[in-house]
């Protein structure tokens, strides 16, 4: 009989267990701290409840919509409602919405100062090549700010200055910045009889262009992030520091089809009557930021739609929207196929590009694609930021958060530990 009850109490045990096993589950899957909508708040039923406690209020979404600041929630989940399992944080997000890119742009980038981009040999009067400026301390990849005290911000600046220099004294003084750090180099100019000036040997740059895609546009502010990734300079590979630039719409007229350990491109023009425009203000590691004026209309919403955030978004199925031809935006299929978390660069997920006219046009993703946008279950996600070199049909895509932080649309402030 004793044995009889040890064994019908233990099966009761049992079968509780089992009863309870997917709610422990779905109690241990939520993270410590994340990141979400008010609507997306986790839940659990059954013998589990949970207390929520704001700090210090709940806010509105209204309230937080107008500061741009997340509100940080504390709860408590407890068995029976009594005993204490787990706690956790929730950082509950503004409600933001925000209309969708696709637009192919043109992006003209001035950087603040002159960047060396190359060395060369001067030859003098005697015949011998020397090279000045590399003997002097000077490498790829350093800008320029002043040549004898005179700001320079094109290359002809730089070779104007270095030639008043050589005829007033025969050395240049330079002021250049590296990693962040400024040093001021003294360089011996050297005559060039081929050129009649005199030279340090260098060649430099100050300005980027090319063809993206715009990601969105916050229609209360006026704000824009396109690209998703930073740019960097051609030659040297380092972040161009903005001094002033533009985007503008653009056309596009020829694709070059990427394949493996060759990514393709879109080829394209600078549109003259544009129907959009904007300054750059900030060229971060998640794409350029600034102010559009004019009209951004993307065919597919005909108003701004909600963001996802980083603890909403899921593995599956998504859309993105980029022009394969001329102005025209459209539609195709990915799969969302991982998610990083906790990532400030602009290599969150793991896009995959499955739709057969895109592959086909394309092979997948490809060079001027970056910036579109990504829309998973009616919310913009993210946007493609980068192709995986082996492999055309897949990239990278960046969080949507991450580039409204970069563009001041909601706080930077208060990120999760």
């Amino acid at each position: 009989m004793k044995t009889r009850r040890t064994v019908i109490f233990g099966s009761l045990l049992l079968c509780t267990f089992l009863g309870i096993q997917p709610m422990i589950q779905q109690l241990a899957g939520i993270p410590e701290f994340k990141e979400q909508s008010n609507e997306a708040l986790p839940q659990l039923t059954g013998l589990f409840s949970q207390v929520v406690k704001a700090e210090p209020n709940v806010s509105t979404n209204a309230v937080m919509a107008s500061t741009g600041k997340p509100e940080v929630i504390h709860v408590s989940y407890k068995l029976f409602g009594l005993f204490p399992i787990k706690n956790t944080e929730i950082k509950v997000m503004p409600e933001v919405k925000l209309i969708p890119g696709g637009q192919s742009i043109g992006v003209s980038l001035q950087a603040k100062g002159v960047m060396v981009v190359g060395q060369a040999a001067v030859t003098g009067k005697d015949g011998k090549p020397v090279y000045p400026a590399k003997e002097a301390g000077i490498e790829i990849g350093d800008v320029i700010l002043k040549v004898d005290n005179q700001e320079v911000k094109t290359d002809q600046d730089v070779a104007n200055a270095i030639n008043q220099a050589g005829m007033k004294q025969g050395y240049a003084e330079i002021l250049c910045q590296r990693n962040g750090q400024t040093t001021q180099k003294r360089i011996n100019t050297v005559y060039c009889p081929e050129t009649n000036r005199y030279r340090v040997g260098l060649y430099v740059r100050n300005e980027a262009a090319g063809v993206g895609t715009l990601t969105f546009y916050e229609p209360q502010s006026h704000k824009y992030g396109a690209l998703g990734h930073v740019i960097n300079d051609a030659d040297t590979n380092q972040k161009i520091e903005v001094l002033n630039g533009s985007v503008i719409a653009s056309s596009i007229y020829a694709i070059e089809k990427g394949r493996r350990g060759h990514p393709g491109e879109k080829v394209g023009s600078f549109v003259s009557q544009t129907s959009f425009s904007g300054n750059i203000e900030k060229n971060s590691v998640s794409g350029i930021f600034g102010i559009m004026q004019g009209q951004v209309l993307n065919p597919y919403f005909k108003e701004a739609i909600p963001v996802s955030w980083e603890a909403e978004i899921k593995e599956g199925p998504a859309k993105i929207y980029t022009v394969l031809e001329g102005e025209t935006i459209e539609e195709f299929d990915v799969q969302i196929e991982r998610i990083m978390q906790n990532r400030i660069d602009s290599k969150n997920m793991v896009i995959h590009v499955t739709d057969p006219r895109l592959l086909e046009k394309t092979g997948g993703i490809i060079q001027g694609m970056s910036g579109s946008p990504i829309i998973q279950d009616g919310k913009i996600v993210g946007a493609i930021t980068h192709v995986f070199v082996n492999d055309a049909t897949r990239g990278y895509g960046v969080f949507i958060q991450n580039m409204l932080k970069e563009a001041g649309v909601i706080s930077g402030q208060d990120e999760a530990a």
